[in-house]
């Protein structure tokens, strides 16, 4: 059972967790702005009207009586006041604003199957050859993976994005932890992306990081005459009580693997690059020393 490449959706594997939460904030936008035409039009106003007594343009009560845009707190508790509503929009406002950052932390939909499954996980193995892995990475090294995005995403997006990247590492530090390996090549580590104080900050981060009981990084050196991972990254992930999966992305096409045979193969690949990097304790050293070079 595999997905379909640029999907990220695996075939017979439902989507309705992957959506939960996303669906949930927008009933709730629709329901609000329901609510608001009703009680304008119970109170005989048009929508320039009720924006003009509020102090807000035509289009802005339009947009969010359709659900098409937020409706902001200080919005429901002005029209609220203004038609007697009795508190039931300004109740409102506090699901609102937990909406609102739920939204900010919510996956894109091709990745969510794959967040859902990492988020109950026991053991995550990597091998990264393009960017530091997505759980390993501080704010500002997300920050710029999302910034230098082609074709460009906007301001909003990036945030969401890097917001929901720092939410997923949550599960780096609940008990029991997963058991983590990841394989790094040494080119990402000294690749100064973002910048030298981005590019310090990370590589502080990995010490940290790959002390963790539970972690072990091994650098894969550039030096290497030997290179069993040349295909591109991957990661290996078993979800508690569940068979081992294994999910690929590379230039924004995703597939979430389930066929037994594919994720062995790619396992024994992870041994094999395994065998040839540096060792942890090796690793860690050399990350030291990168950091002493700067």
């Amino acid at each position: 059972m595999t997905a379909q490449p640029g999907t990220g959706v695996p075939t017979g594997v439902g989507t309705g967790a992957g959506t939960e939460g996303t669906d949930e904030v927008a009933d709730l936008f629709r329901a609000l702005g329901r609510q608001i035409k009703v009680a304008r039009e119970r109170a005989g106003l048009s929508q320039k009207e009720l924006g003009d007594r509020i102090g807000y343009g035509e289009e802005t009560i339009s947009s969010v009586e359709r659900a098409r845009r937020t409706p902001q707190p200080e919005l429901l508790v002005a029209v609220d006041q203004l038609l007697d509503c009795g508190g039931l929009l300004a109740s409102a406002a506090e699901d609102v604003e937990r909406a609102k950052t739920r939204r900010r932390v919510r996956h894109p939909e091709w990745f969510r199957d794959y967040a859902r499954l990492e988020a109950e996980a026991v053991g995550l193995c990597y091998f990264a050859n393009q960017a530091v892995p997505g759980l390993f990475q501080t704010r500002e090294y997300a920050r710029a993976v999302f910034t230098s995005r082609q074709p460009f995403f906007d301001e909003e997006t990036i945030e969401q994005r890097v917001a929901a990247r720092m939410d997923r590492q949550g599960l780096m530090t609940r008990w029991p932890p997963p058991t983590v390996s990841a394989i790094i090549q040494e080119t990402i580590l000294r690749q100064p992306f973002g910048g030298p104080d981005v590019q310090r900050g990370q590589l502080e981060q990995l010490l940290r990081i790959g002390r963790l009981r539970h972690v072990e990084i091994q650098v894969m050196p550039t030096a290497s005459e030997d290179h069993a991972g040349m295909g591109g990254p991957f990661t290996l992930l078993t979800p508690k009580g569940k068979p081992q999966v294994a999910y690929l992305e590379v230039q924004h096409f995703s597939r979430l693997i389930t066929d037994r045979e594919e994720v062995r193969l790619l396992a024994a690949k992870h041994g094999s690059i395994r065998g040839q990097a540096l060792t942890p304790r090796e690793s860690l050293s050399l990350i030291e020393k990168m950091l002493g070079d700067l």
